[in-house]
């Protein structure tokens, strides 16, 4: 609306001055006739600029106790919101990127440090567990963590041993030839880090432990394999009841996989 009234205005000012006064009397009345325009205009009116425009000066005077004078209003002289709205935009857009480039070398240097600080042992006995490989390495310094991987079943296995300082695990490969059970370890250095464990998928209470101890997990099942064929399975093979089990698979794979339940831990 106050740009409406402007542009009027300037029409109006521009039709006025262009008649030429012939004698003061009629300047005077020119004169009001300006005064009481520029009145009915709002000097608080905000100064309307669209967004692709973002460099635009204020060029307009407002009225100040019936004389003209130019605008001091801040409100005026200083962009709206939707002014920058696309500088704005990639102001945050940059920002954070920033933030993940950020969180991407922390995550990238804290990787590389913990690939430091991890060892490779391959051919482990199928006997050895998890606690006397640690105890071999833990005369080399602290065990943060140590997983052996691969099938339990197998003759040979490896794993992984991460030390709390990249000493330890510099000191770990000096045990590379150790007779651990009936074949000599190899010990190497890391090309990957231990993927740490989601404590939201570990046991969190008693029950849940014993849960997990009763419970086996199977794969390539067959899809023409029903769940009470399944069940049926393992309650012959192991001579103990099934309390529940999950059948589980997709359109993906080939194969399903299940999670058993048994009523004891020792069945069979």
């Amino acid at each position: 609306m106050a740009a409406v009234a402007e542009v009027s205005g300037e029409a109006v000012a521009a039709k006025t001055l262009d008649t030429k006064p012939t004698s003061e009397s009629e300047i005077n009345v020119q004169v009001q006739e300006l005064v009481a325009m520029f009145k009915k205009l709002n000097p608080l009116a905000k100064e309307f600029f669209p967004s692709s425009y973002p460099n635009h000066q204020n060029s307009f005077y407002f009225l100040n106790n019936g004389q003209l004078s130019p605008n001091n209003f801040a409100d005026t002289n200083k962009p709206s919101g939707n002014d920058f709205y696309p500088n704005n935009r990639r102001r945050r857009n940059n920002y954070n990127q920033g933030r993940r480039r950020l969180n991407g070398r922390a995550f990238k240097a804290q990787r590389e440090d913990s690939i430091r600080r991890t060892v490779y042992v391959s051919d482990i006995d199928q006997h050895v567990t998890e606690e006397r490989l640690a105890a071999l390495f833990s005369s080399c310094g602290q065990v943060n963590d140590c997983r052996i991987c691969g099938d339990p079943h197998s003759v040979l296995r490896f794993a992984f041993v991460e030390f709390a300082d990249d000493h330890g695990a510099r000191a770990a490969l000096e045990l590379g030839g150790t007779m651990l059970g009936y074949y000599p370890v190899r010990v190497l250095p890391s090309k990957t880090a231990i993927l740490p464990v989601n404590p939201t998928f570990l046991p969190r209470s008693e029950d849940e432990r014993e849960m997990c101890a009763r419970t086996v997990y199977c794969t390539n099942i067959d899809k023409k394999v029903s769940q009470a064929e399944v069940k049926n399975f393992f309650e012959t093979a192991c001579g103990g009841e099934v309390t529940r089990l999950r059948l589980l698979g997709d359109h993906v794979h080939s194969t399903r996989i299940a999670f058993v339940e048994f009523a004891l831990v020792r069945v069979g």
